[in-house]
């Protein structure tokens, strides 16, 4: 096998790893910061984050109900969900 051929099966390895990250927030003030210091802070070559601004995207505020979310901003990795701070409760947003 080429070095080539190599790095390419390491990437393509490295993205079928990734680990799924929702970064689920209402756009509030202790949203927006809290979005900048933990989910930009999360490696990219580790997780594959995905930010969901349920006062934009109020057909997923089920989906984060679903999972265990109560209030945003929270992260939810591996099925397991992380309330930082509070910014505002999902019944408030729907």
């Amino acid at each position: 096998m080429s070095a080539a051929n190599g790095r390419r099966n390491a990437l393509a390895m490295e993205t079928i790893m990734k680990t799924k990250a929702r970064f689920y927030h209402a756009g509030c003030p202790v949203c927006i910061s809290a979005e900048q210091s933990v989910a930009a802070s999360l490696d990219p070559t580790r997780f594959d984050v995905e930010v969901i601004h349920l006062g934009q995207a109020k057909e997923r505020i089920r989906e984060a109900e679903q999972l265990g979310v109560v209030s945003v901003p929270a992260l939810v990795l591996n099925d397991a969900v992380f309330h930082i701070n509070h910014g505002a409760d999902l019944t408030a947003i729907k």
